[in-house]
């Protein structure tokens, strides 16, 4: 993350940066699935995605210096090697994922042992989306929201008054 982030910043290309700061974003994506923390890292993926086509739609047309001057073998080359590396580094940070079924941590023995108890739901996913966790849950919804409505507005089609109409 750090050295696409240096990259990012001392870049000349536009475009280029662009694809930097979309390395940020997935490397943050893999580092929530590192801590174990699934949801945040779907989260982070659907926004950087999301703010990727926004980002590479607002500087294709402005700044493409790679491909005017005809480097598109280097182009090439370097993203089969990050998709190559993106790969090898999600080998490896699937393979710390517990198996299905077995809870690791204090918190998910918890919900799964006092869940009816205290929120009175018999749906123990119900129990934990929309009671113990019902701010990241709420945080999480809105921030999709958020990245749809952006994603709309960019590429929305400019619409045409009619001649008569003001």
């Amino acid at each position: 993350m750090i050295f696409a982030a240096i990259v990012a910043i001392e870049v000349n290309d536009l475009l280029s940066s662009v694809v930097a700061v979309g390395a940020v974003g997935f490397a943050l994506c893999v580092a929530f699935l590192i801590l174990k923390a699934p949801d945040l890292a779907i989260t982070q993926l659907v926004v950087e995605i999301l703010c990727l086509i926004i980002l590479i739609r607002a500087t294709i047309k402005r700044d493409l210096p790679l491909v005017i001057e005809g480097r598109w073998v280097f182009n090439t080359f370097v993203t089969i090697i990050f998709i190559v590396v993106f790969l090898f580094l999600s080998y490896f940070v699937f393979k710390e994922l517990p198996a299905f079924g077995q809870p690791i941590m204090r918190v998910a023995n918890l919900y799964l042992n006092e869940g009816v108890l205290k929120t009175g739901s018999v749906n123990l996913v119900t129990s934990v989306i929309l009671d113990f966790r019902a701010y990241d849950t709420l945080g999480e919804a809105t921030v999709l929201f958020a990245s749809i409505i952006g994603l709309m507005a960019v590429l929305r089609s400019p619409g045409r008054k009619g001649k008569g109409k003001v």
